[in-house]
């Protein structure tokens, strides 16, 4: 069987907007390409690395999402809502041009690993389970089979938790919401943490994390939930990581303190950096205490003390 393929190009900040159009047109699978989450020169200041840097030539100039699409009819509802969608005033979603091809079956199950690679977020390293790598000392290696859910480590957003992550994690109970594909509940369980709530809206992200967990031979200390992130979770918690919208974090926050430990650590990111200020604002209306703060690209993230 042959699929077809959707590119639209766009620019970093469309690339969610655009891959979530595609999903709900009926695509089965995205794929995000993008230059601005390999690691940049903060990134690599900070001891981030990328292990095979022949990636980048392989890219394209400016950023992309691929879409699969099992029929023509499919393919022909994602072009029509992409030549509807209007971004809102200062999104800019570049020029969303879209090229359409054929995939043969084959050929599309094996060509989108190509642009996957181990890659180093501080101790971690995250691998994607095709892919061999001989650990090094120190190493707390995360094997990852990137799919639909978000959050892979080859996102900016994602590197940016996961060094908070590791920098702030001293022990205790922890949650992650919004977990997409476990990722952050991965980095806590190869930190040591033996009691882990992993929570996401979506049956299709808690499926990928629960299979990404069983991966990772951390079913036993990390449990993944279907639900509204803070809604119906009982404390205390010692750390909580967020990476999602500036807009959900900030609703989150007030909802979330009372479920944390006094001087408990929440890491949130997801914001866009111009977004930061109203970010910090509104948590320290909530009662949390700006702890430490990261950047790269156009993304910040943030570690708040409850």
């Amino acid at each position: 069987m042959d699929w077809v393929e959707l590119a639209v190009e766009t620019t970093s900040l469309g690339t969610e907007a655009v891959s979530a159009l595609m999903i709900d047109a009926g695509a089965l699978g995205t794929q995000i390409i993008d230059r601005a989450d390999l690691p940049g020169q903060e990134a690599l200041d900070a001891g981030w690395a990328l292990m095979d840097d022949s990636v980048k030539n392989q890219m394209p100039v400016r950023p992309v999402v691929k879409a699969w699409f099992q029929d023509r009819a499919q393919a022909k509802r994602a072009r029509e809502a992409i030549a509807a969608f209007y971004p809102p005033a200062g999104f800019d979603a570049g020029s969303l041009a879209i090229s359409q091809g054929a995939v043969e079956d084959e050929i599309w199950a094996e060509s989108w690993k190509k642009h996957f690679h181990p890659i180093k977020v501080g101790r971690f390293v995250i691998r994607p389970t095709w892919e061999a790598y001989q650990a090094k000392p120190g190493d707390l290696v995360i094997d990852m089979d990137p799919g639909m859910a978000f959050g892979t480590g080859w996102h900016e957003t994602t590197r940016l938790c996961l060094g908070l992550i590791e920098k702030h994690y001293q022990g205790g109970r922890a949650l992650d919401l919004g977990t997409g594909s476990g990722i952050l509940a991965l980095a806590l369980g190869k930190l040591g943490a033996r009691d882990v709530l992993a929570v996401d809206i979506d049956p299709g992200a808690v499926r990928a994390a629960g299979e990404n967990i069983a991966q990772n031979g951390l079913s036993k200390v990390i449990e993944v939930r279907q639900g509204d992130l803070a809604r119906g979770v009982s404390g205390p918690f010692a750390f909580a990581s967020a990476n999602i919208l500036a807009d959900a974090i900030i609703a989150l926050a007030g909802p979330l303190k009372p479920v944390m430990a006094p001087g408990a650590v929440f890491v949130a990111s997801g914001i866009v950096k111009d977004r930061a200020g109203d970010a910090k604002d509104a948590l320290r209306k909530d009662g949390w205490q700006l702890l430490d703060q990261a950047l790269e690209g156009e993304w910040a993230a943030l570690a708040f003390e409850a």
